[in-house]
């Protein structure tokens, strides 16, 4: 999965938004059709998030998510790639690579799945 760690805070003008969601767009057909692209989305913004929990039985929801840096993820995508190598040089050639921090990371195999 490729995480886009984006700062929330930071001045983008019309322009350069336009054109970095048109360097996206297209990223994305590309990654399509080459069958690499599974999923993924842009995330509406951090302040619009909640953290839910469940403590002694109890719902708590909370403003979320909490956390001490101007970076939140903003968006994800998921990609099949045969290892970690691959998957760093496709997060390298997204868009976001040049104005966002890419967390590559990969999925747990998850003992239940097998």
């Amino acid at each position: 999965m490729l995480m886009f760690w984006v700062d929330e805070s930071g001045e983008v003008t019309a322009d350069d938004d336009a054109a970095m969601m048109i360097a996206v767009k297209s990223w994305v057909e590309e990654m399509s059709e080459r069958g690499v692209l599974l999923s993924g989305g842009p995330l509406r913004s951090a302040a619009e998030a909640k953290i839910v929990r469940v403590a002694g039985g109890e719902l708590l929801v909370s403003d979320g998510p909490f956390a001490e840096t101007k970076e939140q993820i903003g968006g994800y995508e998921v990609i099949d790639c045969p290892d970690m190598d691959a998957a760093i040089q496709i997060a390298a050639g997204h868009p976001l690579a040049r104005t966002a921090k890419v967390e590559v990371r990969p999925y747990w195999d998850a003992p239940w799945d097998h």
